[in-house]
């Protein structure tokens, strides 16, 4: 049971900036770490709700409200996920082979695309969040948990572009049966309180969430020759903006 707290608290110490005790980075306390993945979207979920409902309550604009639950998720991960997905858009937008894309995912420096796509992202979010029906906010809160889970997923059916890179190691560290376990099972519970509360927002946010884990998979194996760290959070920022993007067109025809 030690081992699975100690993973419990990497996964958050790795994923967010939410504090939590201290715990040795070996790969014995790693092996059930993407079990908790999901759980971190899960406390990003629950904020980003509450997040909304503090705005409403303020009688805030809805241009202040969209930039508050855009600025949120990046706050309470740190902006991980954000860097992947500005490193990856800098390695598709450079047209070069496969080995030199990989060499740009692992270079430090922002080119002018990370920036662009970046500000693109953002100002797309704005504009989403700024939209989005209030009865759409349990179902992005649902989403945040969906794109780890899928993300986890991923890590461990995916070919791996970086055979010696970290996703490697907390491929090998990972109990397969257990991870498959905790993601059906959370997987299986934001698809349940989905369908339990509107099951039309939820087949828009199943739907999209699916067709992001294909769009990611054809991706990593034609630009890079499978997944890395950066194309994972590229997969995740990609997941949830999609959906929150869906869902505000979905509610406006429901």
């Amino acid at each position: 049971m030690r081992r699975v707290w100690n993973s419990f608290l990497i996964a958050f110490a790795m994923f967010s900036k939410i504090p939590v005790p201290r715990a040795d980075w070996d790969k014995e306390n790693m092996k059930y770490m993407m079990c908790f993945f999901p759980a971190v979207g899960a406390v990003a979920g629950v904020l980003f709700c509450a997040a909304g409902v503090l705005c409403v309550r303020l009688g805030s604009g809805s241009v202040l409200r969209g930039a508050v639950l855009t600025l949120l998720p990046v706050l309470v991960t740190g902006g991980i996920h954000l860097d992947g997905f500005l490193d990856t858009a800098d390695a598709l937008s450079s047209y070069q082979p496969v080995e030199r894309k990989l060499e740009i995912l692992k270079d430090s420096h922002a080119g002018a695309f990370a920036v662009i796509m970046g500000c693109a992202y953002f100002t797309l979010s704005l504009g989403v969040f700024s939209e989005l029906d209030e009865r759409a906010w349990p179902f992005m809160a649902l989403t945040f948990v969906l794109s780890r889970s899928l993300s986890s997923l991923a890590l461990s059916t995916f070919p791996k572009a970086n055979k010696s890179g970290s996703l490697s190691l907390f491929s090998d560290a990972a109990q397969k049966r257990a991870l498959f376990g905790a993601l059906a099972v959370w997987i299986g519970c934001a698809a349940g309180l989905g369908l339990w509360w509107d099951w039309r927002r939820a087949l828009i946010m199943l739907g999209t969430a699916g067709a992001s884990y294909v769009f990611y998979y054809r991706l990593a194996m034609k630009e890079f020759g499978g997944t890395t760290g950066d194309v994972a959070g590229f997969f995740v920022q990609v997941c949830e903006l999609a959906c929150a993007l869906t869902l505000m067109l979905g509610g406006k025809l429901l």
